[in-house]
């Protein structure tokens, strides 16, 4: 507007200075001073433009910055919370276990037994040292080891308040000192049921606090990064970053009744954090994850200290800012991979038992029906011919796939293995007879077993793939072909002898020994022989797994391992495994004849018409007259209009629409409880104890478990069929 005016009037003095003709200093030129300005009003407009841009710039910057530390603090605080939940869910298992044991008097209270065997039970939970018993009082009836124990009044939730029926009830303690131990230890508990002849208390464990903090230590993106783990109430059982730091805790514990998943908070000495929190809500802990804000963003604020030089250098630190950025965001790339990574090998046993409590169902049925028309099959086949032995070996083998699929499902759930009394060498040669029929040409077996009717205590087929894997080791190691050697044999041990990887006590013991030609193992590699997923070989070769389950199976057994090897020798592996005295187990002996029926009639329900098929031909063999209904809603309609037809219901418990606990419940409402007393046979390849105690909560008569052989049906029919 100034402008504008002061050429107008310059335009006005020249027009008069023509007309009158008067000489007069041309004003249509701007004054020197006046471009100056101009020119310093466009530089600052242009730098107002460019400081603009780069504002919006370095707050998109460190916008981003914040994105990239948040979703990685959220993902490594969501794999750290998945990790502490997973170990003390294993740890909450080794109780239960404990606690299932007490409750079926396969464990007392109190004795040297009792210590041995809480030991053993300790060495095989990872987290945790040491184990005690104690009685309704609080005192100690006994432990593992004699390490102290934690103040009683120091768990949340408070003893007393332990429900002994809820199988998720769990305390824990605030961390304590122990004389023997380095470092802080908290304690687990949970209540000892109630049960005849069992008395009701507690069972703790004692593992070291710093084991919450997981792989905390390897995984923090930076030195700044903290991670402290609260309980409900608000206590604090261990942090990072101690020594180092000195933050104002209220406010941390403050945090704890206030708080967004994600959140930035100011302490009271001044400073800012990035704070993620996350629950175990089945421990009752919560955890947070945190990083100093000014540590998050050095690397922005010197951005910002070098954009502030001038608008010379801006440029080149738009350019250093994208470096940066790029670099950020590269680095927030390959370190979220690595933390998803991490995440997928935790989850990796999560996974397996998802997978194995989904497949299990359907891969039972399979065995049923094998095992159900095999057993036809084996009575139609004429005594000792090669037909009834070559039936006997399918039935053979669909009990060792039931007994895996068993297996697959107790390692899923982290309980206990089968404890059976079962003789050694016909599993030696099952394992022998299935290696000599895939040995190489230049690989010669020998085998020399001088301990028949040897017994052992524990699960069979676990025996079974340890020494098939071990003997599969052996022949891995002699590419160039050898001699493989398996050999049996007793012997009793008057002392306790230090062997290369145990200990091995005094008694009788079934001495298995494996030798091989081949390549040797070095020193260094011995020390790490057990290790899981240690291998020398390629991954095409091998997980590292083979020797790690060998070690597992002679521990669960009480056993021993003794290694010699000399590099280009080959190597010797000896098990010891104690003997035992005791009788066969009955499952394993000849069943007794099956008591037949007197024509009683019996519904079969199952969603696998191939099953109801089945169980007919079955029952009519028994004696029994059988009707089969493939949909559970049609069945339940006939059992209500006319239960008096029936004298027992025989049931699946996964169908579409009505489970067979479900079935029972609503029979049991249709009826009352002076209505007909119906017995239920529930039969099923899913479900563990949480069936059982649904099935016995539902009103089921017995429940047996997929695939059914012929004798256990008719053994429990005539039980409970008057």
């Amino acid at each position: 507007m100034v402008v504008l005016q002061m050429s107008s009037s310059a335009g006005l003095l020249e027009r008069g200075r023509r007309l009158c003709c008067i000489p007069f200093m041309n004003t249509t030129t701007p004054p020197k001073k006046f471009v100056i300005s101009r020119l310093w009003w466009v530089a600052m407009g242009l730098w107002l433009v460019l400081a603009f841009v780069a504002s919006i710039a370095l707050w998109n910057l460190r916008g981003n910055i914040l994105g990239a530390q948040t979703r990685e603090l959220n993902l490594l605080s969501l794999a750290l919370t998945d990790e502490i939940d997973r170990g003390l869910q294993g740890a909450q298992e080794g109780l239960r276990a404990i606690r299932l044991e007490l409750r079926e008097a396969r464990l007392s209270a109190t004795g040297l037994v009792t210590a041995r065997t809480l030991r053993t039970h300790a060495d095989l939970m990872p987290l945790v040292n040491s184990l005690w018993l104690l009685d309704a009082n609080g005192q100690v009836l006994s432990a593992s080891d004699a390490s102290h124990m934690p103040v009683l009044t120091s768990f949340a939730p408070a003893l007393e308040q332990l429900d002994p029926l809820a199988q998720d009830t769990v305390a824990i303690s605030r961390p304590y000192t122990d004389a023997g131990a380095l470092e802080p230890m908290i304690a687990l508990a949970i209540r000892s049921a109630t049960s005849p002849g069992v008395s009701q208390g507690w069972i703790l464990a004692a593992m070291p606090a710093t084991k919450l903090l997981g792989a905390f230590s390897i995984a923090a993106p930076s030195a700044d990064a903290r991670m402290v783990v609260f309980r409900d109430d608000g206590a604090r059982l261990v942090g990072s970053n101690e020594s180092a730091s000195r933050l104002d805790e209220a406010s941390w514990v403050q945090g704890l009744k206030f708080r967004k998943a994600m959140e930035l908070r100011r302490l009271s000495d001044g400073s800012e954090h990035l704070v993620t929190w996350h629950d175990v809500p089945l421990f009752g802990l919560r955890i947070m994850v945190s990083r100093d804000l000014k540590a998050v963003l050095r690397e922005f604020n010197g951005v910002v200290v070098l954009t502030a030089i001038g608008l010379v250098l801006f440029l080149l630190i738009m350019v250093v800012s994208l470096q940066l950025v790029l670099r950020a965001e590269r680095r927030s790339v390959v370190a979220q991979q690595a933390l998803q990574a991490q995440l997928s090998r935790a989850n990796k046993l999560q996974s397996l038992g998802t997978l194995a409590g989904g497949v299990a169902h359907d891969f039972n049925n399979v065995l049923a029906a094998i095992v159900g028309f095999g057993e036809m099959a084996q009575d139609a086949a004429p005594s000792g011919s090669d037909q009834a032995r070559q039936i006997d070996r399918v039935l053979q083998a669909a009990q060792r796939g039931k007994a895996l699929i068993e297996r697959i499902l107790a390692f899923s759930r982290g309980g206990a293995h089968v404890s059976l009394v079962f003789e050694l060498e016909p599993v030696l040669v099952e394992v022998l007879d299935l290696l000599a029929a895939t040995l190489r040409a230049n690989v010669v077996l020998e085998r020399q077993l001088d301990a028949p009717e040897t017994r052992l205590r524990g699960d069979p087929t676990q025996t079974f793939e340890a020494v098939m894997n071990l003997c599969t080791n052996a022949m891995q190691a002699m590419p160039s072909g050898g001699m493989l050697s398996v050999r049996l044999e007793h012997q009793t041990m008057l002392e306790p002898r230090v062997l290369s990887h145990s200990q091995l006590g005094v008694g009788r013991y079934a001495v298995l020994t494996v030798s091989d030609q081949g390549q040797g193992i070095t020193a260094e590699v011995m020390e790490h022989l057990f290790e899981p997923f240690f291998t020398t070989r390629s991954a095409e070769s091998g997980t590292g797994l083979g020797l790690a389950v060998v070690h597992g199976v002679v521990t669960e057994f009480g056993g021993a391992i003794d290694v010699h090897s000399q590099v280009g020798k080959g190597s010797t592996f000896t098990l010891y495994f104690p003997e035992c005295t005791a009788p066969l187990d009955p499952a394993l002996m000849p069943a007794l004849p099956a008591p037949a029926g007197r024509g009683q009639t019996v519904l079969v329900l199952d969603d696998e018409p191939t099953l109801v098929a089945l169980m007919e031909e079955m029952l009519t063999g028994l004696g029994y007259q059988a009707v089969g209904y493939s949909d559970p809603i049609d069945a339940l309609q006939v059992l209500i209009d006319n239960p008096q037809q029936f004298a027992a219901v025989i049931t699946d418990e996964v169908m579409p629409g009505l489970t067979g606990t479900q079935l029972t419940q609503k029979l049991i409402q249709a009826f009352g409880s002076q209505g007909p007393h119906l017995p239920v046979l529930l039969v099923s390849g899913y479900g563990g104890a949480l069936l059982a105690q649904r099935a016995v909560d539902a009103g089921v008569s017995r429940v047996l478990a997929k695939p059914l052989r012929r004798a256990d049906l008719a053994n429990a029919l005539a039980a409970l069929v008057p």
